[in-house]
């Protein structure tokens, strides 16, 4: 019996050290220029295997059973039947309707992957005929991090990798992200790939690295056939993207989801559109300044744009930096990166690594005014040339992307002359007896080219001190203040996201009077803090009270509050009253509550 145990612990001691050996021997033998991405051939898997079969008649135990902790999922009988290579097994599996194509396997890849990786075209198309996505990615990253995730160890990762997966792959090497196509394009499998094509697969889905799978095409025509399948599937997008833009134009997208600014959105949606249509200067990238007050919707626009333009990529594709935070002359090297020889040169800069992954990105500097001067000059050759260096000498061009800055210089000015403007056309509006309906004259209100000029250009000029920096800008857009239409919206919208969430998290009904979004809307808002101060007042005077009846016990399961205001309500009253009445049931009158709230909670 000792010897047994002996053997047994030698046998296992070896398997490890096989393992560890063979790992670190394949990394090496890879070529310079496939480090990443070889497809490699197996190391001593004979001699594994045989010391696994040393040890099963030893101690009846499997390599993984000795290195897995038990912690891992059963992984389902798709997977494995493919893995195999069993094709009755796996239509039996997928015909019973029992097993999900697409189901993942506990360290990321499905049977797609397995299938596409191990050359297997019959059940590649097995696959795909019952519903397995060919654009769905793979999760597993590589064993170190993989190892990480899953709180495994490195050596369980690496022989389940092995197993289920394939043996041939650089196991150090970044798999998230990868396809089907990917994998049958980097094993060569022609027949595969055409299966996959025709199914529908995207070509140019790109992984982590930002690649597609002709990329890891060794095979001529494989080459030839995704560049063929890439370029139809790129003019395909573009057709639907154009009927899709034709039918739900920008403006359309964003007057739906911003309230006001009708010339804000129109200057920015026409600079698009020339962009977007080829009527504008490539060697440059399109800048924009947005000018007015806080909370007034100028971050939103920009993100807007963003999704418009990459609603696939929306993630890396908008890219948010607070200028507040470039204050000092030290801190341009956070933007672009740390020089060679300084902490942080590896990790590089916050502005010039995103634009590596994204070089057309919609880039937002908010607050631009407090931003260093040594700052503006590293995004005057951005505005200027389309390209910046990074710390490690890297060029990076980003002639297509869109940048905007925002600013809260000239608010004051802004929103006063606005204001002037808007009082005029109500007197205007009254003398024409239209006085009850004042939208589409409100709507009308614009900053006159003599305010521009004489006031706001004085105002930029004299902060930024430099005429260079401001004649790199495509389009200064000016955000009004809301006009008193544009408020009731704001307040109705912010009724509806809490009416929202109290039918969802309470089962309880929120309704109002038309005349609670105009009372909500005069007293809350704040020329200088916009949406936000609407947001806070609602908060203030209704969802405080909701929260204050909801503890006292006085909203039950599927009750209704109704919010009113005082009769008697006008502009010029001193204190008008929000109340709520509650409606326990369907079949009950609105009731006062039971105990007076009060209307207002402490503004600290």
């Amino acid at each position: 019996m000792f010897t047994l145990l002996r053997n047994f612990d030698r046998a296992r001691r070896l398997t490890v050290q096989i393992r560890e050996w063979q790992l670190l021997r394949r990394h090496k033998m890879v070529k310079e220029n496939r480090l990443k991405f070889a497809f490699q051939r197996p190391i001593l898997r004979s001699r594994t295997c045989q010391i696994s079969q040393l040890m099963v008649a030893l101690g009846g135990f499997t390599l993984l059973h000795i290195h897995n902790d038990g912690n891992q999922q059963d992984n389902p009988k798709l997977l494995k039947a493919v893995k195999q290579g069993d094709i009755s097994k796996v239509s039996r599996l997928l015909n019973s309707g029992q097993e999900d194509p697409d189901q993942r396997h506990c360290l990321g890849w499905t049977s797609l992957h397995v299938a596409a990786i191990n050359r297997q075209p019959e059940l590649v198309k097995i696959l795909v005929k019952h519903g397995a996505d060919p654009d769905i990615s793979d999760d597993f990253v590589n064993i170190y991090q993989t190892a990480r995730e899953k709180q495994m160890q490195s050596l369980d990762v690496m022989v389940l990798r092995e197993e289920d997966f394939n043996s041939n792959l650089n196991l150090r090497s970044n798999f998230r992200g990868w396809t089907a196509l990917h994998y049958a394009a980097l094993a060569d499998d022609l027949e595969s790939t055409i299966i996959l094509l025709e199914a529908g697969a995207n070509p140019l889905k790109t992984n982590d690295y930002g690649r597609p799978p002709k990329n890891y095409a060794r095979d001529p025509q494989i080459k030839k056939l995704l560049d063929s399948y890439s370029q139809s599937f790129e003019k395909k997008k573009k057709e639907l993207e154009l009927e899709e833009r034709r039918k739900y134009p920008l403006e359309m997208r964003l007057k739906e989801r911003i309230v006001g600014q009708e010339g804000a959105i129109s200057v920015v949606a026409s600079a698009i559109r020339r962009k977007e249509n080829g009527w504008i200067d490539d060697e440059h990238p399109l800048v924009f300044l947005f000018l007015g007050s806080s909370g007034i919707g100028k971050t939103e626009l920009a993100k807007q744009v963003a999704q418009y333009l990459y609603k696939d990529q929306l993630k890396k594709a908008f890219i948010r930096l607070d200028m507040s935070e470039y204050q000092e002359k030290h801190e341009v090297a956070k933007l672009i990166g740390s020089p060679p020889g300084y902490i942080g040169h590896d990790d590089g800069g916050q502005l010039t690594k995103k634009l590596v992954q994204f070089p057309e990105a919609v880039v937002l500097f908010d607050e631009v005014d407090k931003a260093h001067p040594d700052v503006l000059t590293v995004l005057l050759q951005l505005f200027d040339e389309g390209r910046i260096t990074d710390g490690k000498g890297k060029t990076i061009e980003c002639k297509k992307a869109i940048f905007v800055m925002t600013s809260n210089l000239a608010s004051t000015e802004i929103a006063e002359h606005a204001i002037g403007l808007r009082k005029e056309a109500e007197m205007i509006a009254k003398e024409r007896k239209e006085g009850n309906n004042l939208e589409d004259i409100e709507e009308k209100v614009i900053i006159s080219r003599k305010f521009k000029e004489k006031v706001v250009q004085r105002i930029l000029k004299r902060h930024f001190g430099r005429d260079e920096f401001l004649g790199r800008i495509n389009e200064i857009v000016y955000f009004l203040p809301f006009s008193k239409s544009e408020l009731s919206k704001l307040v109705e919208r912010e009724l509806i996201f809490w009416a929202t969430k109290a039918q969802k998290r309470h089962n309880v009904d929120v309704v109002w009077d038309k005349q609670v979004l105009d009372y909500l809307a005069y007293e809350g808002y704040n020329v200088y803090y916009g949406a936000r101060s609407i947001k806070h007042e609602v908060e203030r005077r209704v969802v405080t009270q909701l929260a204050l009846a909801y503890e006292n016990g006085q909203l039950a399961n599927g009750s209704t509050v109704r919010l009113l205001v005082d009769d008697n309500f006008d502009d010029g009253e001193a204190n008008p009253k929000l109340r709520l009445r509650i409606r326990k049931t369907a079949e009950e009158d609105f009731e006062d509550l039971q105990e007076p709230l009060s209307n207002t909670a402490p503004l600290s």
